[in-house]
């Protein structure tokens, strides 16, 4: 009983600071993420008021929140925008894989942690995070924008990219022979692509399957596929994420449109549990020590984040606002780094202070950087063409008399131009 009016206390006051500061930060036209990770640090271990009896819910909770993330994403698109997003975006996830993972492998072995260390670093420093850029994309109502699927393709291309990466790396870690890693890498892919296949041909099968003019039986059957469909893949080596994502494109019509309905609260809720946890899971007497290269290298990925989204939208044909805006959106790692620094980090103990570091500032920037980075550009792009424009020599004056009717027309026509 005591344990449970703990928790109770616990749980109430985290969610009570969490409306708080997410009502300050509105005030402040801020992305409330940060100041939902501030409090995680702050009740976690080697923070202000540790909690004792809640981080194990809060661990769960923070899983549910991006599946639950991830399912809103799949619900803005269907199977064959997905695969067309997929077909048109492919090379434009090469070259996110080059300019992101070769950072993190470079930094690795300049730290003197060896091919594993850099192997390990390089996916670190690779993948974004689906969950913080769905919610800051979905805070700045840019869902509906023209560069938001080349986001989602991007993302999308990373969290396969991690089906085939993780099972790799946990071979590597382990040492098992090749046999045993190639017959992991091959289920983790098949089950990727069968839920794919089932999601492109059969859609609308399962939509029919889940429909209910009744909300809570419509919300019970949803959330359990989907939680099902996330389980079975996390237990394939495949990303929970992925399979949520893929339950998502597969429902469409009026479906998907009462799902996100209903959906929409639970979304928020333990989408901000999940940045808490993140925070509680950072002691923050390991940060110092390690900042310095942290954020050296979060800067570096920052600006090689920034190219990818910029070259994959303007492949895509959308204009230099929304190249920008794509290349902001990107910024935030998240779940999947902490993911690999913790398998990583037997191996390679040093990992895990340097990539919960990084992991922070960058989680912390990416939401300024999907607001701003535009406008930034913008406003350094108008200030170049207006000093251009400056330096230019003035173009000579007509001459003009007050006697010439006919020079006063020539001179009047002359500034229409101009100002035209």
């Amino acid at each position: 009983m005591h344990d449970t009016t703990t928790m109770l206390i616990e749980l109430g006051a985290v969610v009570l600071g969490l409306g708080l500061v997410g009502r300050l930060a509105g005030r402040l036209g801020l992305s409330p993420i940060p100041l939902y990770l501030l409090i995680g640090l702050a009740f976690g271990h080697g923070g202000l008021v540790p909690l004792s009896t809640t981080e194990g819910f809060i661990e769960v909770g923070a899983e549910i929140g991006v599946i639950l993330l991830l399912l809103m994403l799949g619900l803005e698109y269907t199977a064959t925008e997905l695969v067309d997003s997929l077909k048109s975006q492919y090379p434009s996830g090469m070259v996110d894989l080059v300019l992101n993972a070769t950072p993190g492998a470079v930094a690795g072995l300049l730290l003197g942690w060896g091919p594993v260390g850099a192997l390990a670093l390089a996916g670190v420093t690779y993948i974004s995070s689906s969950g913080v850029i769905a919610k800051v994309l979905t805070e700045l109502d840019r869902l509906g924008n023209r560069e938001t699927p080349v986001i989602l393709g991007i993302l999308v291309i990373e969290d396969l990219t991690m089906a085939v990466y993780l099972p790799v790396l946990s071979t590597v870690l382990a040492g098992v022979g090749l046999a045993a890693g190639s017959i992991t890498l091959a289920v983790a892919l098949g089950t990727a692509g069968i839920a794919l296949f089932l999601a492109l041909r059969h859609g609308r099968v399962i939509s029919r399957a889940v429909s209910s003019d009744n909300p809570e039986m419509l919300l019970l059957v949803v959330l359990g596929l989907t939680l099902l469909v996330a389980g079975v893949a996390q237990r394939l080596q495949v990303s929970a994420a992925v399979g949520a994502f893929l339950v998502g494109i597969a429902l469409s019509g009026e479906v998907a449109h009462n799902t996100r309905r209903l959906f929409t609260p639970l979304r928020d809720l333990f989408a901000a549990v999940f940045f808490v946890f993140f925070g509680l899971s950072t002691d923050p007497t390991e940060i110092p020590p390690v900042l310095l290269p942290a954020l050296a290298l979060a800067l570096v990925t920052a600006g090689t984040k920034i190219a990818t989204g910029y070259y994959a939208a303007r492949r895509s044909g959308i204009g230099p606002r929304g190249r920008f805006r794509a290349g902001g959106a990107l910024v935030a790692r998240g779940e999947f780094s902490i993911v690999i620094a913790g398998l990583a980090s037997a191996t390679e103990p040093r990992i895990a202070p340097v990539a919960t570091a990084y992991v922070l500032i960058l989680v912390i920037l990416g939401p300024f950087a999907t607001r701003w980075t535009e406008p930034v550009a913008r406003r350094l792009r108008e200030r170049r063409t207006s000093g251009r424009a400056s330096r230019q020599p003035a173009a000579a004056a007509p001459v003009t008399t007050a006697e010439s009717p006919t020079n006063r027309v020539g001179g009047d026509v002359h500034a229409a131009e101009s100002g035209a």
